[in-house]
Formats: C-alpha cells, sequence, structure tokens
C-alpha cells in the first residue's frame, strides 16, 4: 500500500523549562511534494503511512486502554456532516491542493493541539497523501513526542554526544482521515486514532469528536439494565424490598471491584448471559477467587466453567478435554487426577474451623518464663 506525498507541514513544539510554561512553536516548515523528496524526512517516515493505514482497529475496544481506536464526529439532531468544526478543519486540510493553500488549516490545526493540556515538546506532522492508483486522498496528522537521554556514536575520544531533542517514529501518534475500511472504501464519519501513551492528550485536542465505548462498558450496561428488568418482575409493587434491591444494583454499577451478589439461580444468568454472547460473542470474563485468577469467555460459563458452594466455600470447576502447562517444571504436573465425586466428598469433610481468641493472661502468668 503506496501513498503518494503531495504536501508536508513540519512542526517544532518547544518544551519550556517551567512546568506551567506555554509550549510554543519553534520552527515550521512547509513542503511540496518534490521538498519532501529531497528531505530527510522521506527517509524518516518511509512506509509509516502504509502501516497506519494497514493497523486493525474495531469499533469497540476492549478496553479503554486499546491504542487505536475509532473516533466518530459529534453532530447534533439534525444538522449536517460539515457542522461539526474538526470534520471541517479536516476536510480543509483534505482539498488543500498545494503546501501554500494548507498554511491556513494547518495553522488552526496545530493551535488547537497547543490548547490541549498535557501536551508535550516534539514534533507535529501533517500530511495530505493519494492512494497510489485509487488516487483517493487522505489526511494524516503524526506527533512525536522528545526522546529522553538519546546520545549518538561520535569518536574513540568522547564515545558519545548527548542529543537534546531527537524523535522516533517507533512510538509515534497519529490520526488519519478518513477511515479506510479497506483500500479504496472510505468512511468519512470516523477518523482512525493510535496512541500508546497513558495521557490521552493526542485523542483530547479534536474535541468534536467521541470515541464509542468498550465491549466491557457495553456489556456492563446490558447486565444492569437486566438486573432492573428482573427486580421489576419479581417485585412488581413499590415495596421496601425492591427499594433495597434498585439501590444494591446501583451500588454494583459504580463499584471497581465486587463480590459474588447470589442473587440470581443458575437458568436466569444463563438467559442474562446467553443475550449478551449473542451480540458480542468474545466477551471476557475475569474473576478472583481469593488469591487465584481465572480469565475465560463468558461464554464457557455453564459449559467448560461452573460455580459452586461447599461447607460455605467457593469452588470453581473448569472442565476441558487438555491440560497444557507452562515453563518450570512442577511436581503437578504428573498428578492422577482424582474423580470428581472423590474430590467433592473430600471437600465435603474438611472442617474450616473458626480460630480461637486468645484469653487475657494475669500478669502473674506473663512474667513467667515459658518453660514453666
Amino acid at each position: 500500500m503506496n501513498f503518494n506525498i503531495d504536501w508536508l507541514s513540519f512542526f517544532l513544539i518547544e518544551q519550556p523549562e517551567e512546568e506551567d510554561g506555554n509550549k510554543k512553536v519553534k520552527m515550521t516548515r512547509y513542503l511540496s511534494h518534490d521538498e519532501y523528496q529531497k528531505s530527510e524526512l522521506r527517509d524518516f517516515l518511509e512506509g509509516e503511512f502504509g502501516r497506519i493505514a494497514k493497523r486493525k482497529v474495531e469499533l469497540n475496544p476492549k478496553t479503554e486502554g486499546t491504542p487505536t481506536k475509532l473516533g466518530q464526529f459529534i453532530l447534533e439532531p439534525g444538522h449536517p456532516l460539515d457542522s461539526n468544526p474538526n470534520y471541517a478543519l479536516l476536510q480543509r486540510l483534505l482539498v488543500a491542493e498545494t503546501a501554500g493553500e494548507c498554511k491556513d488549516p494547518c495553522q488552526e490545526l496545530i493551535q488547537s493541539y497547543l490548547r490541549t493540556s498535557q501536551v508535550r515538546g516534539g514534533v507535529l506532522i501533517v500530511v495530505r497523501t493519494r492512494l497510489e492508483l485509487l488516487d483517493e486522498r487522505y489526511v494524516f496528522i503524526l506527533k512525536c513526542d522528545f526522546e529522553q537521554k538519546t546520545a549518538v556514536i561520535t569518536d574513540e575520544k568522547s564515545l558519545i554526544s548527548n542529543v537534546q531533542m531527537a524523535i522516533n517514529a517507533k512510538n509515534m501518534k497519529s490520526l488519519m482521515y478518513p477511515y479506510m475500511i479497506e483500500s479504496g472504501m472510505n468512511d468519512p464519519y470516523h477518523v482512525k486514532i493510535h496512541q500508546f501513551s497513558h495521557a490521552r492528550y493526542f485523542e483530547e485536542f479534536l474535541r468534536f469528536i467521541e470515541y464509542p465505548q468498550t465491549v466491557t462498558q457495553i456489556v456492563s450496561e446490558e447486565v444492569i439494565s437486566l438486573a432492573r428488568q428482573h427486580i421489576e418482575y419479581t417485585y412488581p409493587e413499590e415495596t421496601e424490598e425492591r427499594i433495597r434491591e434498585e439501590e444494591a444494583i446501583e451500588l454494583i454499577a459504580a463499584s471497581p471491584k465486587r463480590e459474588l451478589a447470589e442473587k440470581w439461580e443458575h437458568e436466569t444468568v444463563m438467559e442474562a448471559m446467553q443475550i449478551i454472547t449473542d451480540r458480542q460473542p468474545e466477551v471476557e470474563l475475569k474473576f478472583k477467587l481469593d488469591h487465584m485468577q481465572v480469565r475465560t469467555l463468558l461464554a464457557d460459563y455453564g459449559t467448560s466453567l461452573h460455580i459452586a458452594k461447599v461447607n460455605g466455600r467457593y469452588l470453581v470447576l473448569l472442565e476441558g478435554e487438555q491440560l497444557q502447562f507452562e515453563r518450570g517444571v512442577s511436581p503437578v504436573e504428573f498428578v492422577k487426577p482424582k474423580a470428581l465425586a472423590d474430590l467433592v466428598r473430600e471437600i465435603e469433610s474438611r472442617s474450616y474451623a473458626v480460630p480461637e481468641v486468645a484469653t487475657a493472661r494475669s500478669t502473674e502468668e506473663e512474667e513467667r518464663p515459658p518453660w514453666e
């Protein structure tokens, strides 16, 4: 996948010495197609546009920390796409044919970027490209933060020389518009953004683009909705018990960690799970049993994963055809598995006595040596 560069704008963002200092553009360059071909930037960016275009992205990522996301232009009901300021700016960049025509929209873009909180010093690059053969136009916005403690090899005497400002394409943030679904098929309603940084400033500077919910958020909302429906069905009247159940659901929805609620029968759980997995087959199920972590698919519950309770303690049963071990040999690898019925009887026969609380001793007893 090859892209022809029509023009490129290059902005060097200066990192102020004071923490509260405003960042400024120290250097600006606008390159035409011919100037770009002769510049060092050509080697630096070689292959990057193709990699960005091919990078896989999901409409609803699995987690919030997913580095590659699809952003959608925010639209008020009844308003056209060009009413969105970010869409209008990207369109101006998309139709700019020369380095001279791109200056105004590029200046507007860089000023918007500098107003973003937590923005770092580095290089911001805006590029208008065309996909070879198909002549499709795309805008790429690239950001390389300055690398810390970078050095280059010099000579035998000094060995290395400290580099004050260095950039690397490895951790480069990127935005591509329009979103290329596949070669020759574009989606003008979405942009593709990529960044590894925990600071989300690169996706924040275009304030009129929103990012879809994660799969985890969608599933959580679906479960809470099903729980509310279950309460309404179980308690048709506005009783105190119904109010308590509704309050408990609100607490569950707001809590980052929860214990097993023990409210629904297995059949009810299976029905709710079926509704979710029909829409999202790859939804994960993660939980901890004391210090042990379990990670599987929600669809495995009831078939390959089971939860029971014995003597007031939880029992998690996993079943499968093959049991494999990672590196690091342990004696467990040589065990002959017990019959399930024998194991259950053994667990049921165990007694978990509550440790006795030591009674207070007299002062005379405390002063005696332990061997008396």
